[in-house]
């Protein structure tokens, strides 16, 4: 199979006719182009050889890179001190969530503890509990029937 480009070279060869395009312009070859800036100027390269040569220390160098350290390190504190406070926040919602949390399971317990509680102290429960221990009722001379507190006291001592 041909490839796309000699499909369309085929194409274009078909419709293309010589005799209808118009002839070439005619180039005038006598003109000079101007001198190019710096065509005059020869860069020569030599080799330079630093092997033996030691580096000069810079005594502010250090001065200047302890001062750049220092900068970083207060805008880095600057930094944390800036978003300490959302963190926090972050964290106090979260634990606030928890407690919500805990409360409501605290809360659903407490409910479910009270209906146990209601459930066993509940009075057909203690006669039925009072039947099984074969427990009997006081005869009523041995019951004592406590005063309104007349004298400030609720009960009282009788021999």
């Amino acid at each position: 199979m041909a490839a796309l480009a000699n499909v369309y070279n085929r194409i274009i060869e078909r419709s293309f006719d010589p005799s209808k395009t118009p002839p070439a312009p005619k180039l005038d070859t006598s003109v000079r182009v101007r001198a190019f800036p710096n065509e005059d100027i020869y860069f020569f390269v030599k080799k330079i050889d630093n092997s033996g040569m030691r580096r000069e220390a810079d005594p502010r160098a250090g001065g200047t890179c302890w001062r750049l350290i220092g900068s970083v390190v207060a805008a880095v504190v600057l930094l944390v001190c800036v978003l300490l406070p959302s963190a926090y926040s972050l964290l106090a919602g979260y634990e606030v969530q928890a407690l919500r949390k805990e409360g409501q399971r605290l809360a659903t317990e407490q409910a479910s503890l009270e209906l146990e509680e209601a459930q066993l102290v509940s009075p057909a429960r203690m006669e039925e509990l009072a039947r099984e221990q074969q427990f009997i009722d006081p005869p009523s001379q041995k019951v004592v029937y406590l005063e309104n507190g007349r004298n400030g006291s609720l009960a009282m001592n009788q021999k």
